[in-house]
């Protein structure tokens, strides 16, 4: 398949046609909910208030995320709330990436009611707009997928690791992108990466993202290398942190890595990329949206829940057991691997075509329950610069 159909942006193509109500604080996220509650819209809220003691780096790496995550292509236009006139800035930021977007500012609308009520008016023009998009023939290679594992267990490299390896394999000789994040979950595979980087400065590029996390982790006095996995990745089976990396290792296939990018900052380069994220589930998948990712898929061996309010994320479990247990959560079983119904290529090609079918519309577990999880992930490096560390 060359083409799929997909909706045509100014800042590139999407899989979905939401408009976004985006509170900038958490104060503000009442309102945001209060504003799409009973439209066509999707909300999230989260806990994040700016504080005087926060680092510039902060600020900047969680205006990104926002910005990043109104600005992706899946969204047809955005409603931020804030609340109060100086985080409107935002607003321009969102608009010179190509984005349609208002704001309500709940202490100038006059408070909580009134807000909404402003809300509702803006939010129905916006609605209205996106309600006139269609999807067009595009091609394959304009999608940009995240890859996740969360609830890891023995079986996660064995089975649906490495077959969306393979179907990461298969996007990327398609032209399209693919997005390997979860640094501190590389640590211990990063010698293997680096021998499939495209150049020196990418091969350097993953040793300085694996050394600076270990860095951060060192200064609170812990040693990543020596420790155990989670108590759940050893209840599943995990025993050794080497074991848990080169398993999610495995997500990104076979093929050379071309970038190595920040949290929530877009790729310039397409094929395999590896965005520099923190484990938790949540915070990496916003990264890798925010980073323009307009579709997911996410293997779980004990399960885990996560979706996107704004991107489908299509769950792969790596065994049978957890694929019947989370039938309501689960799309495709690569436990079938391990049963002898399925090979890692048969596998491979279903976890492709899925992405496929799901970019072009066909809706996944995650977005028929509704879910809308978002978190934003604070800059992880203030230990290293607070002691004088270069960045």
């Amino acid at each position: 398949m060359d083409e799929i159909l997909l909706y045509r942006r100014d800042r590139g193509w999407g899989t979905r046609n939401h408009v976004l109500v985006l509170p900038l604080v958490a104060s503000a996220s009442g309102v945001a909910r209060a504003i799409a509650r009973g439209t066509e819209a999707v909300w999230v809220a989260h806990d994040y208030e700016p504080t005087p003691e926060d680092l510039q780096q902060n600020r900047d790496r969680i205006a990104r995320t926002l910005a990043g995550f109104a600005a992706n292509p899946n969204v047809a236009a955005a409603l931020l709330v804030a609340d109060t006139p100086e985080r409107s800035a935002l607003l321009d930021r969102i608009r010179a990436a190509g984005q349609r977007a208002d704001l309500v500012v709940v202490t100038e609308a006059g408070g909580f009611r009134a807000a909404v009520e402003q809300g509702r008016g803006r939010l129905e023009a916006l609605l209205s707009g996106a309600a006139a998009a269609r999807r067009e023939r595009a091609p394959v290679s304009a999608l940009i997928l995240g890859t996740e594992c969360g609830g890891s267990d023995a079986l996660s490299g064995i089975t649906a690791n490495p077959a969306l390896g393979a179907a990461s394999d298969h996007l990327v000789d398609a032209g399209g992108t693919v997005i390997l994040a979860e640094t501190t979950e590389l640590i211990g595979a990063e010698h293997l990466l680096a021998r499939r980087a495209a150049s020196p400065q990418v091969a350097e590029a993953i040793y300085t993202i694996i050394h600076r996390y270990e860095a951060v982790v060192r200064a609170h006095g812990e040693d990543i290398r020596g420790a155990n996995p989670a108590p759940g990745n050893i209840e599943g089976g995990l025993t050794t942190i080497e074991e848990k990396s080169l398993g999610a290792a495995k997500k990104g296939g076979t093929r050379a890595i071309r970038q190595v990018v920040e949290y929530a900052v877009r790729p310039a380069a397409q094929g395999l990329v590896i965005m520099d994220t923190p484990g938790h589930d949540i915070e990496q998948m916003v990264g890798m949206v925010a980073g323009g990712a307009q579709v997911a898929v996410f293997t779980t061996g004990r399960g885990t829940p996560t979706g996107s309010a704004i991107a489908p994320v299509i769950k792969v479990a790596t065994n049978s057991h957890t694929a019947s247990r989370m039938q309501d959560n689960i799309d495709l079983n690569a436990g079938l691997i391990l049963d002898g119904t399925e090979t890692l290529e048969s596998m491979g090609r279903r976890i492709y075509e899925a992405v496929l079918a799901v970019a072009q519309g066909e809706t996944t577990k995650a977005e028929r329950l509704g879910h809308r999880e978002f978190s934003i992930s604070r800059y992880p490096f203030a230990v290293l610069d607070r002691a004088g560390a270069a960045r």
